[in-house]
């Protein structure tokens, strides 16, 4: 595009070329110019509503009580191989350099990455997932990020060095200003009838994966821990779901707003309709400065209506000699991985209970002081994967996980979150999650192996893992 002669159209409605891939090696002619507005009245659904057909992201977390979304393209980042983790950090840290903010705004309003990473970095998109790469990262055209009801609307665009940036000005102020009231306009269509459930709209519901074939798997892995030196490997089945009409990723989200609060919610739709969306309970990682918050979260058992015997499933779970042990693998693994890069380190002395709607899990709170503010992106390649989604130790059971898997991951279990101006951030593991196409979506749920563990009580484990997404997608089981 042709930046000497913009007009206000080129703002309002970004066109393919506006979205450019950036290369911190090629890509060294045109600087980051931002104009943020505070904004009132538009709340991230009504956001991403109004944009509908483009590339849309999402993150909402209500323990920092914040909220991000954005639509649009004005940079990918993409990388690929076993150095994606330090492509990624030279192209953010070469597009946020020199960055011209054209107004003062709070640091919360600043331009900001979304995006994510495969669960292995040789991950090679197949149908599933054809709009995906082992790294991508985007920054939105448009971005709403709000904070314990402060909330800002933001423009980002790409110019020519050669461009004063203050010229920029009146077409960016003007074009989010356009766009600020038409989402005002519109927002109130939004609202849908929620009450007829979508299941009239299933066409089928299936499971590749056999449980005769899952009880095999389960018996490899247990073969392999008492005969080498695997300690747990984590293994995945999937789940099919195909509608008559296209999915509403909207209506998913706002099921999962509200039935899941308290987890990590998360959309990154890199292509119109190619949707990866989810609610995890997990963090891999969030990073302030040399701040840093991670947990352990492995160990699981579901829930119940009545108090007293759901009080009597969290007691079993903190007494099961099995879960105690995944999730003591998981931790010691964490602080292993830490200790190079940290120079304090605080961590509960026990598990506690991490109680959701249908399922409750072993938790326990890690909070660390770093060497350097290096941004979060290294402490992401650190952690990733965790024996909570990998095994232990990771090459052993990644390797038992290649091979034994029949279905590739793609980025489930993987690190999905967002990088500041800073470099600083906060991943979640992207686990609860689905990936959808158009009518089509794959669900995926796993569960940790380890030398005790049974076919049976595994592949209901899963069950419950699969049931946010199944019901957010209106399929009640």
């Amino acid at each position: 595009m042709d930046n000497q002669k913009l007009k206000i159209e080129d703002w309002t409605t970004p066109s393919d070329d506006q979205s450019s891939i950036f290369n911190p090696q090629s890509f060294t002619d045109q600087r980051l110019v931002s104009y943020s507005l505070p904004i009132d009245g538009i709340s991230a659904m009504d956001f991403l509503h109004h944009a509908q057909g483009q590339e849309r992201f999402f993150w909402e977390d209500v323990r920092d009580h914040i909220t991000f979304a954005g639509f649009g393209a004005a940079a990918n980042l993409m990388a690929w191989g076993n150095g994606r983790y330090a492509s990624i950090q030279q192209q953010a840290s070469t597009l946020f350099t020199d960055t011209i903010l054209l107004n003062t705004v709070p640091d919360l309003a600043k331009p900001r990455l979304f995006g994510g990473f495969a669960f292995r970095d040789d991950f090679l998109p197949d149908n599933t997932w054809a709009a995906f790469h082992p790294a991508h990262f985007i920054l939105p055209h448009y971005q709403f990020v709000q904070l314990s009801g402060e909330a800002w609307l933001t423009i980002n665009a790409l110019i020519p060095l050669t461009d004063e940036p203050e010229n920029s000005l009146p077409i960016l102020r003007e074009a989010l200003e356009t766009r600020r009231d038409v989402i005002k306009k519109i927002k109130d269509s939004r609202l849908k009838n929620r009450e007829q459930s979508p299941i009239s709209n299933l066409q089928s519901l299936t499971y590749p994966m056999s449980q005769t074939t899952w009880a095999t798997l389960i018996n490899a892995a247990r073969h392999d821990i008492a005969a080498t030196e695997l300690k747990k490997v984590v293994l995945a089945r999937v789940c099919e779901a195909k509608f008559q009409e296209r999915i509403d990723i909207e209506d998913a989200l706002t099921f999962l707003n509200e039935q899941y609060a308290d987890c990590y919610r998360f959309v990154f739709e890199p292509r119109p309709f190619h949707t990866f969306f989810g609610a995890t309970p997990e963090l891999l990682a969030k990073v302030e400065g040399t701040q840093l918050t991670t947990m352990s979260l492995a160990g699981s058992i579901g829930r119940s209506a009545d108090p007293l015997k759901d009080a009597e499933l969290g007691q079993e779970l903190l007494e099961s000699t099995k879960d105690r042990h995944e999730h003591e693998l998981v931790v010691m693994s964490i602080l292993s991985r830490l200790a190079p890069l940290t120079r304090k380190l605080e961590i509960s002395p026990q598990p506690g209970v991490y109680k959701l709607s249908n399922i409750q899990h072993l938790f326990t709170p890690i909070r660390a002081t770093l060497i350097s503010a290096d941004g979060i992106l290294p402490l992401v390649e650190a952690l990733h994967p965790t024996p909570a989604l990998g095994g232990s130790p990771r090459d052993l059971a990644l390797d038992f996980i290649s091979k034994a898997e029949p279905i590739p991951r793609g980025w489930y279990a993987a690190p999905v979150g967002w990088i500041d101006y800073k470099l600083d951030g906060a991943f979640a593991v992207a686990i609860r999650s689905a990936v959808a196409q158009e009518r089509r979506a794959w669900l995926y749920a796993g569960a940790g192996i380890v030398a005790d563990s049974e076919p049976v009580k595994e592949w209901n484990e899963t069950d419950l893992k699969f049931k946010p997404m199944l019901n957010a997608l209106g399929i009640m089981k």
